[in-house]
């Protein structure tokens, strides 16, 4: 049942919504202003060519946030999963699954590309890699709570962000730091926080969100 339900969210994520799509050109076209809007030197974009993948990366999850729950929600599926024999807060690690493969993922693979028109040192391509493996489940768990939350209002969508964008701040922060101290050698501390902090959104987030999905169905 956990599979299908990730099967499932994929295949509406790719096929009918195109959420996925409209993820990869969110963040190719954030990333792409920037050397438009700082000007083509090229020591200015090695700079902040890390921190420029991050936020865009991190603006394009915020984007789809809202699908994870509010489709199901709208078509009677979340009540169905609420009488399942499955425990509703697998359904809520399924969904978070789904949402990190079908937006992470393609954002991931497309960030040598994207570190290449920002001029990125060839030495932060892999530990930018790393980093991104390690910080955006944190991403898509955060965010499910989220939209857990809000999935019951109309228009949740400028209150999901209000709400998920601080907690945002410290995958940002460790995000950037990680891949500076190990090109420069100084350890993996930052990368290691980052994971902590992963490991946590993991720990909390099924129980968080699923009482908020209880929530909202009654």
């Amino acid at each position: 049942m956990f599979w299908k339900i990730v099967k499932r969210d994929i295949n509406l994520s790719w096929n009918q919504g195109s959420t996925s799509s409209m993820v990869v050109a969110f963040f190719i076209i954030v990333v792409s202003l920037f050397p438009l809007g700082v000007g083509p030197e090229q020591n200015m974009l090695a700079r902040i060519a890390v921190g420029v993948i991050w936020v865009a990366a991190l603006l394009a999850c915020l984007l789809s946030l809202d699908r994870i729950f509010q489709a199901d929600y709208e078509d009677g599926s979340l009540d169905q999963y609420a009488l399942s024999p499955i425990p509703l807060e697998m359904v809520v690690m399924a969904k978070a699954l789904a949402h990190w493969i079908t937006t992470s993922v393609p954002l991931i693979l497309i960030t040598p590309l994207l570190g290449i028109l920002m001029n990125m040192d060839d030495a932060a391509f892999m530990p930018l890699i790393y980093a991104m493996l390690a910080g955006t489940p944190a991403l898509s768990l955060i965010g499910t709570i989220g939209a857990a939350l809000t999935v019951s209002l109309r228009r949740g969508g400028v209150l999901l962000s209000l709400l998920i964008l601080p907690l945002y701040v410290p995958v940002l922060i460790f995000g950037v730091m990680s891949v500076d101290t190990l090109v420069m050698g100084s350890g993996n501390a930052p990368l290691l926080f980052l994971a902590a902090f992963t490991l946590f959104s993991l720990a909390i987030t099924p129980w968080a969100s699923a009482a908020a999905v209880k929530l909202a169905l009654d």
